[in-house]
């Protein structure tokens, strides 16, 4: 059996060692260097270029190195063969501690603490408490479940708002468009880890931003194509919302000339909120390989209807 692997952004060579210790004898092609593509039987993939994994005739499922799988499924070409996102436990784990860590740098101002220095002003400021703070995070599939585990461990008042009611211990829950603007209504800190669907795109936009509380803060660790930039420029600058930390965008990398770069609410990160180790991450990816060879499921298949 021959995989595929294809990554701009992740270590080949750690993968190939780590695949192969699970499973001896099998072969691991990296990309371009992909020989006869009839004999690719698998692939493991982040941002694969369009049209190219229509190349192998013999494929016989896509492994996605991300949670996500829109940047896959965008693609007209791309053969009709089973899907499975990656879930790890290191993927889950660098998730939680980013949005932890962006909901404390709100929490606790530190984004106004950083203007202030630039100004050399010695300016105090006291926070609520964690438990006078209302969280909201739009998602609450592997991630952000568990980012709202974490936040409910430390204190924070946590909602979630998903496509379908979800009972997590801790978090008011809240279920389709119908309640949308309560759960907008109820939140101070907002966190985005919805997939990105035909009806999320564009999510955070004049009108969400409008139904939070003054002053809330906004951070998108999901994907770009949620965020309409320009909506959250004008609500920043308007002084409706008080900073946001931004992890996705549109384009990658961000233009130099985004007014986001500049903006001094607001903290750019470049992809970097959440990302697999492959001496975990590859426990599952060789699981999915058998189950493969033993004609089985995969685990954690794609709905490509649902678009996750």
């Amino acid at each position: 059996m021959a995989l595929l692997f294809l990554s701009p952004d992740d270590p080949a060579d750690a993968w190939r060692a780590q695949l192969q210790a699970r499973i001896p004898g099998l072969e691991v092609r990296i990309w371009p260097e992909v020989g006869e593509p009839a004999d690719i039987d698998l692939a493991l993939v982040w941002r694969p270029p369009p049209g190219e994994l229509a190349r192998y005739p013999n494929l016989r499922a896509i492994l996605s190195l991300a949670a996500g799988i829109d940047g896959l499924i965008a693609d007209p070409d791309l053969p009709d063969v089973p899907i499975a996102r990656m879930v790890d436990p290191s993927l889950t784990r660098t998730m939680t501690e980013y949005v932890l860590l962006a909901v404390l740098r709100h929490h606790r101002e530190f984004d106004r603490f950083e203007r202030v220095q630039r100004a050399r002003a010695w300016a105090y400021a006291f926070p609520p408490q964690a438990a006078d703070r209302r969280v909201g995070i739009m998602g609450l599939g592997e991630l952000g479940s568990a980012a709202a585990r974490r936040l409910v461990a430390h204190g924070f008042q946590v909602l979630g708002w998903s496509r379908s009611p979800k009972a997590l211990d801790g978090v008011v829950s809240y279920a389709g468009r119908s309640e949308l603007h309560t759960f907008l209504h109820r939140t101070d800190i907002l966190v985005c880890l919805l997939p990105l669907t035909a009806d999320t795109v564009g999510i955070l936009n004049a009108a969400t931003f409008a139904e939070l509380p003054h002053g809330a803060c906004v951070i998108n660790v999901a994907r770009g194509q949620h965020l309409v930039e320009d909506d959250l420029v004008q609500a920043l600058d308007s002084g409706h919302l008080g900073g946001a930390t931004l992890d996705v965008f549109h384009e990658e990398p961000l233009p130099p000339d985004s007014p986001l770069w500049t903006n001094p609410k607001v903290l750019v990160t470049p992809h970097v909120a959440s990302y697999s180790v492959p001496a975990i991450a590859a426990d599952g990816v060789a699981a999915n390989i058998r189950r493969v060879l033993a004609g089985e499921p995969l685990l954690h298949q794609v709905d490509r209807a649902r678009g996750y």
